[in-house]
């Protein structure tokens, strides 16, 4: 695969990466392209943007409702390629597009992929896509069309399964915190630490992220002290819906972060 965005930044970058995840559609329908130029203004280092499903399994409360919200106000996968087809003409940060299996097998996968490589998007995680699955019909089109496919790994995934994903998939693994859905929390306890240390020593080829419960300062210094940084969702979706934009949100969430 050619080197993309998201390979860059993590040759430039070695540490303290911040990514960012919102849900397309939330709060309004039509900004996109706002949110995610906003978190670049104010130096997020990687968006991921999601895309709304009615049943998501692996998201808690928070990103429920925003999911909810946004398929209320119309957004799908048709309409966020539409906002996202001239990004790539002001915003150089990579872009991810993280969602369920359903919504991206209405749309067709190979259109789906041809239509991220076509708007610059440089990755893309699907959560309940099988690994299997994966390398049988996924990795050819990923492969394709230069688009990043991240896979997750869980405090329950083995060495084997790790190491398979590691040699067979690009960008970064997406290191999920715990096996429960997402939300913030306040710390990280000695188990999961212990999980975050015995990945670190696998000495991976590809660089990795965690996930799933990056809130505040202590979390989002564990991430980076035994991955590459920290992945926040729920906490920036719920302050961006008391500030009321992503400009205020993302000042707020960073200002948290550094306390």
């Amino acid at each position: 695969m050619e080197t993309n965005r998201i390979t860059e930044l993590f040759r430039k970058k070695k540490g303290n990466i911040l990514s960012i995840y919102f849900c397309a559609g939330y709060p309004k329908a039509e900004n996109t392209a706002e949110v995610i130029s906003a978190l670049e203004r104010n130096g997020v280092d990687m968006v991921e943007v999601g895309i709304p499903f009615s049943d998501p399994m692996a998201d808690g409360v928070v990103i429920q409702e925003a999911s909810a919200e946004a398929i209320r106000n119309g957004m799908n996968l048709k309409r966020l390629f539409a906002q996202l087809s001239g990004i790539r003409r002001t915003v150089r940060v990579p872009l991810v597009l993280m969602g369920y299996m359903n919504p991206i097998m209405q749309y067709g996968f190979e259109e789906f992929f041809k239509r991220c490589s076509e708007c610059g998007i440089d990755g893309c995680i699907i959560p309940d896509l099988p690994f299997e699955e994966y390398m049988a019909e996924i990795k050819p089109l990923a492969d394709k069309y230069s688009v990043c496919t991240i896979m997750l790994v869980t405090p329950e995934t083995s060495d084997e399964r790790i190491r398979k994903i590691d040699e067979n998939t690009d960008g970064f693994i997406y290191m999920v915190s715990a096996a429960s859905t997402t939300g913030a929390r306040d710390s990280f306890d000695g188990e999961t630490l212990a999980y975050f240390k015995r990945i670190a020593a696998m000495q991976l080829r590809n660089p990795r992220m965690i996930g799933f419960g990056i809130s505040n300062r202590a979390t989002f210094s564990a991430a980076c002290t035994y991955a590459s940084g920290g992945i926040i969702g729920s906490r920036f979706i719920g302050i961006m819906g008391e500030c009321g934009n992503a400009g205020d949100g993302i000042r707020q969430l960073k200002a948290d972060l550094s306390r």
